[in-house]
This record gives structure tokens, sequence and C-alpha cells, in this order.
């Protein structure tokens, strides 16, 4: 039977792909921001849902607004430094499907363009070589169509935007990406979704793989 807490959640337009008394795990929808922004129309967020039904829910991680996805979230403050220091140590997996409208021949590979944030026009990150920090993505071709590729991303830091720029600075950005994109047709969405996530539970060490359904 599901809970009264997980109930008040759905309500709220959250699927819960997992909740135990540790974490919880939802299916961000795309066009929804993990944590409030600046401005009374931007405090509609994932957290600010989640802490109507439960006050201890606690940030671990964060999508972009519109990239749709798993998204993992402590319940307290132990959990949530337990959590932080997974993602730290990258003892968590994390997969990414992205459709661009081309790629290159080969069928997988790495990319490795160290970033950081353009100064002089924030949020926009860059490749620096210099200044920037370390991002490496891993990418498998999964189908190849007439008009697009679809891809498995798999990234190994957590850099903002990471996967965006990737693709963008490979000359192929994900499609309807209108920060890091040249696309000018006019898309329903930025095709990006986080679908799996893998780690050992802090409390427990049971082994979770957390799978969200790719709408697209």
């Amino acid at each position: 039977m599901i809970s009264k807490q997980v109930a008040d959640i759905a309500a709220m337009n959250l699927e819960i792909l997992y909740q135990d008394e540790y974490i919880i795990a939802v299916n961000k929808p795309q066009a929804l921001l993990s944590v409030p922004g600046l401005g009374p129309d931007k405090q509609d967020c994932v957290i600010s849902r989640l802490l109507e039904s439960e006050p201890e829910a606690k940030v671990v991680h964060r999508l972009d607004c519109y990239t749709s996805g798993i998204m993992l979230f402590a319940i307290g403050i132990e959990m949530q430094r337990a959590l932080s220091r997974i993602f730290h140590d990258r003892k968590i997996a994390k997969q990414y499907i992205a459709v661009v409208r081309q790629w290159f021949d080969e069928s997988e590979g790495v990319i490795k363009f160290p970033m950081r944030c353009d100064i002089d026009n924030r949020p926009v990150q860059i490749v620096d070589y210099e200044h920037g920090k370390s991002a490496v993505t891993y990418w498998e071709v999964l189908q190849r169509d007439t008009e697009s590729i679809r891809l498995l991303l798999k990234p190994v830091t957590g850099r903002t935007h990471q996967l965006r720029v990737h693709c963008a600075a490979m000359g192929n950005p994900i499609i309807g990406d209108g920060l890091y994109g040249n696309d000018e047709e006019q898309q329903p969405r930025m095709l990006l979704h986080a679908d799996n996530l893998l780690f050992e539970h802090p409390v427990t060490n049971k082994e979770m793989h957390l799978f969200a359904s790719c709408e697209f």
C-alpha cells in the first residue's frame, strides 16, 4: 500500500521512483527547477514540493531546469552529508539519454574538455584548457536515424551544464538546447534525460539501481 506521504508527494506531480526513511528519488519533469531561483515566479521547484510532505528533505545534487530524470534527495542532514560524499567521491554512476542531429562515425568514445563558468555571461559555461576544471564524459551511440542520433552519456565528473557543453563543443549540441544550441527550430523541450543512477545505499549497503523511463 502506498503511504500517505508518498501519495501527498505524487499529488504534487512528482513521480516517486524510490523512497525509504533515508532517501527519496523522484523523476523530475522537464521545465521544473530543482531548487528555487531568483524572483517570486521561480519558487516552484522539486525541493519546494517535496518539503510540503517531507520537511526533512535535503538537496544532494541538481538537474538543469530543462533536463528531466532522476533526482536523489536525502532525508535529514546526516544523510545529506553521506550522499554528498558519495557524489564527491564519484561513487555513483549516472547515465543520460540525449538526442543530437549529427554525431561521429565511431560507436563510442570519451570527451575531456575542461570547463569553467563564463563570469561575464552567467550561467553560461565554457571550455577553457588553461583555467577550466576537469570534465569527463563517456558516450555511446544507441541509435542512428536519418535526422537524429540517440546517445548514452555517462559523466564521470559533475560540472554545471557538462553534458550540454561537451556535446556543443563537439559541434553537435543537444536538440532543444536554447543556451548552447544553434538549432533555430522551435522544440517542445531539450532532449536530455537522466535515466539511470547506480550507487550503494549509505545505510543499508544495498546496491541501488534507479531507472526513469525516457519520454522521447
